[in-house]
């Protein structure tokens, strides 16, 4: 290790280190918080000033994270929001935490890692050691960021530091927050993993070094391929279990009881989120390039996509057993958030539903507590607001259709006052039987 890494080592072990991040999202401000909480100063850089300017108000604009959250980051001497790229100048580390989404030919789009790189080098100097968080393919950070960072005529491994950290968030759930979850710790170099791991151990309860940035970016890929390929097997298994009139949760709920061997996954209206309907591509596009195609993959992709029309499907038969056509019906979607108790939209194949329906003419409303306003999104742009869920609301829909099943929603008021329940969740299940007056079809 020469001086320069040795003297960044120093100020990591101290915590005197100067910790950027790059991207104050649903990643980025989690790990602010982590970093934070673990003694060292942070710098939080966004190109969306509306988010600075919420964080000098103290301000919320993530649900989950809550409201003292946001007042106790506008409090703190320790963290610093900005918008000025030189401001990452004064930074020992720098941490891009920025979206990876797909092109419209499911090919990966990286403008958002190649801008936050040129970004962080128009300030890179020398002692700096700079982390990718974001889902990628392998090699991003080797053969894409690199190039970009040593236009600054700085050499890594000698006078600036790289590594891949993979972010590992799972908003709305209780008990993993991003100091509580694992992270996986590779560098393009010893020098660079050494480093990483010598902060990340100090921010999070467990940090698990790798061999390179590539073990670590691939890892992240089959964490998510793991997570698609066995959603995929169950919505599959539903389609057809549904066929033959089995309840295919209380089927999931019986294969659970084997304490070996089995891992409970559960159907769904579709895949949402930032991770799991998007990841998986990333491996299929990179393996192209070998020569290789990701059949399994690719197969997993196709029943997961194909859900919101089966969807669709079940709402055509359930309406028509109530003597009611799809056109011209009232249907309340219930969830627009990709999972439960969580205000993120990402990918939700909420979305994706709401449009088909539209399309066929049906007058669709929604109800979430947690999105108040339909937000726009890149591939859909719907101008709706969430309604009350009253009894005059229930009994005005010729069909409820719950998509997402927040904890929050009155399920006993839409059993007691909807006529006709589509339900992709299983939602309906924490409603007594005795106290259910609609029909309820599951989906």
């Amino acid at each position: 290790m020469n001086a320069t890494a040795a003297t960044l080592l120093k100020a990591i072990e101290a915590k005197t280190a100067n910790i950027a991040i790059v991207g104050l999202g649903y990643v980025g401000l989690p790990l602010v918080r982590a970093i934070r909480d673990s003694g060292y100063p942070v710098i939080g850089f966004d190109v969306d000033l509306r988010k600075i300017d919420a964080l000098n108000k103290g301000e919320r604009y993530i649900l989950h994270l809550g409201d003292d959250f946001f007042s106790t980051l506008k409090a703190d001497s320790k963290f610093t929001p900005t918008s000025d790229p030189k401001d990452l100048a004064k930074a020992d580390l720098v941490i891009l935490c920025v979206p990876t989404p797909l092109g419209l030919h499911h090919e990966p789009d990286l403008s958002y890692v190649f801008e936050s790189t040129k970004t962080a080098a128009s300030a890179l100097r020398k002692g700096q050691l700079i982390v990718l968080e974001s889902t990628t393919y392998p090699g991003t950070t080797r053969d894409e960021m690199m190039p970009i960072l040593e236009t600054r005529g700085l050499r890594c491994g000698e006078d600036y530091f790289l590594a891949y950290s993979p972010e590992r968030e799972d908003p709305g759930s209780m008990g993993r927050s991003a100091q509580h979850i694992p992270k996986l710790v590779g560098g393009v170099d010893d020098v660079s993993t050494d480093l990483a791991m010598a902060f990340y151990s100090r921010v999070v309860k467990e940090a698990h070094r790798v061999s390179s940035a590539e073990v670590a970016e691939c890892a992240k890929l089959l964490e998510n391929i793991y997570r698609a390929v066995n959603i995929a097997l169950v919505n599959e298994m539903k389609t057809v279990l549904t066929e033959m009139n089995i309840d295919v949760w209380e089927v999931i709920a019986a294969a659970s009881t084997k304490p070996f061997g089995f891992q409970a996954f559960y159907p769904g209206p579709g895949l949402g989120g930032h991770c799991i309907p998007i990841d998986p591509y990333y491996l299929t596009w990179k393996a192209r390039e070998v020569g290789r195609t990701t059949r399994f993959i690719e197969l997993a992709g196709e029943v997961n996509t194909a859900m919101p029309h089966y969807v669709i499907e079940r709402t055509v038969h359930a309406l028509n057993s109530h003597c009611k056509s799809l056109k011209d019906s009232k249907v309340l979607v219930i969830g627009i958030a990709y999972k439960k108790n969580i205000d993120d939209p990402r990918e939700s194949p909420s979305a994706e539903i709401i449009e088909l329906l539209r399309d066929r003419g049906v007058d669709v409303s929604y109800h979430d507590p947690h999105l108040p306003v339909f937000p726009a999104m890149r591939k859909y742009r719907v101008s709706l607001k969430s309604v009350p869920l009253t009894q005059a609301t229930l009994a005005a829909s010729d069909c409820v259709l719950i998509l997402t099943d927040h904890d929050a929603v009155d399920y006993s008021a839409i059993a007691k006052h909807a006529k006709l329940v589509v339900d992709t969740r299983n939602a309906m299940a924490r409603v007594p039987t005795d106290a259910t007056k609609c029909e309820i079809v599951k989906s």
